[in-house]
């Protein structure tokens, strides 16, 4: 028997798909997702679509080359998550800058929106300063670069 793995979500076309449920831990006093709570989802959601794209994070920090950092996010809570339910992050890359690529997000349940997310992520040097990305990140982008709707 293998141990079992995470979920990474999956790409169909352009789209990269993570599904994630709401615990107890997620919600305020009242039931509902707190709303701090969707950027990690986001996060999550992010991080493996670079993942399933090639894009090594990890090993570019360890090698001092640098890192990916939010540095704009605008955030649109349309309705509310609850406990249990079991939510759809959908990323897709909508732009691709010398340092720093724009995906948007949203949060499914079922066939409704709960949040969205407009992100802009930059890659910057261990100094903290913006610096291009790596060529073959950027080409990793392009395979899954979509126009915004």
């Amino acid at each position: 028997m293998t141990d079992p793995v995470p979920f990474s979500g999956y790409f169909k076309g352009d789209t990269h798909y993570f599904a994630c449920r709401i615990y107890y831990e997620d919600t305020d006093f009242s039931g509902i997702v707190y709303h701090a709570n969707y950027l990690r989802y986001f996060e999550r959601a992010r991080s493996d679509m670079l993942r399933a794209i090639g894009i090594d994070q990890r090993a570019a920090h360890e090698a001092g080359d640098g890192v990916y950092a939010v540095s704009e996010m605008h955030i649109d809570y349309i309705q509310p998550a609850k406990l249990d339910d079991a939510l759809v992050i959908k990323s897709q890359v909508h732009k691709i800058r010398a340092a720093a690529c724009h995906i948007q997000q949203i949060a499914m349940r079922g066939d409704n929106i709960v949040c969205t997310a407009n992100v802009v992520a930059a890659f910057i040097s261990p100094e903290g300063r913006p610096r291009r990305q790596p060529k073959p990140w950027v080409e990793a982008f392009q395979s899954v670069l979509t126009e915004p709707e």
